[in-house]
């Protein structure tokens, strides 16, 4: 079992940018008075011969000086990493997104999205969007802010533009088009190899995985696929 750090630890690596500050905060003038070296006292404060705070080696700071920081930045890319962080969400559609979207981000759940609508010139499409590819190649937050209209596009798992007869299918991290089928459309998780069947018809979309109809005045029709990711044990 991993050894639990001190909880003063935590305080003296963010307290000092760097071992000798640490060092030095243990020194006191009478040391120096007496030692008239300021090297010989840090190394004696290594050693634990000075110094009334906890001895600590330069590699364990410099250590849990690296943790510490990982964590911050880990943090802070977490709370970055949502773009619907801190919207008012009337939308219903926008509302389901952003319930999703930290699960989708760290890999738990791969939502696909399947959307019917008009185009830009009116034309009408439809198309299956992988959720958390989507997040991790495109900023959301224009989205989330109702400045832009999440759309099918070609390069999306499945588009098919109902004017122009053009379709499309394209594998991406998370899942493969088994477009050949008797079942009709499938898609193949790529972690787990569990067949996700977007048929309405279907009795269920898969082990591990959901249908749910949005409503949603905004678009003609979305459907939302939840698939739980369990990785191979």
């Amino acid at each position: 079992m991993e050894e639990e750090l001190p909880s003063g630890t935590d305080n003296i690596v963010t307290e000092y940018n760097t071992y000798e500050d640490f060092l030095d905060s243990q020194i006191t003038s009478l040391d120096l008075y007496y030692l008239e070296d300021e090297e010989l006292a840090r190394q004696l404060v290594e050693l634990g011969y000075r110094g009334s705070g906890e001895v600590l080696k330069r590699e364990e700071f410099e250590a849990r000086k690296q943790a510490a920081e990982a964590s911050r930045l880990s943090k802070r890319s977490q709370q970055k990493a949502l773009a619907s962080s801190g919207k008012d969400l009337k939308n219903p559609f926008l509302k389901c997104l952003a319930q999703r979207e930290e699960a989708n981000r760290s890999g738990k759940m791969t939502t696909i999205i399947f959307i019917r609508d008009n185009n830009a010139r009116g034309q009408e499409i439809s198309g299956y969007i992988d959720y958390a590819h989507r997040l991790k190649t495109e900023d959301f937050e224009p989205y989330f802010s109702g400045k832009k209209r999440l759309l099918p596009r070609p390069s999306d798992l499945s588009f098919y533009n109902w004017e122009t007869q053009t379709s499309t299918s394209n594998p991406t991290p998370n899942y493969q088009v088994i477009a050949e089928s008797a079942s009709g459309l499938l898609f193949k998780n790529k972690r787990d190899r569990k067949i996700l069947n977007v048929d309405p018809k279907a009795a269920s979309p898969g082990d591990n995985s959901t249908r749910t109809v949005i409503e949603s005045p905004q678009y003609t029709q979305v459907v939302i696929y939840d698939h739980i990711t369990r990785r191979k044990t």
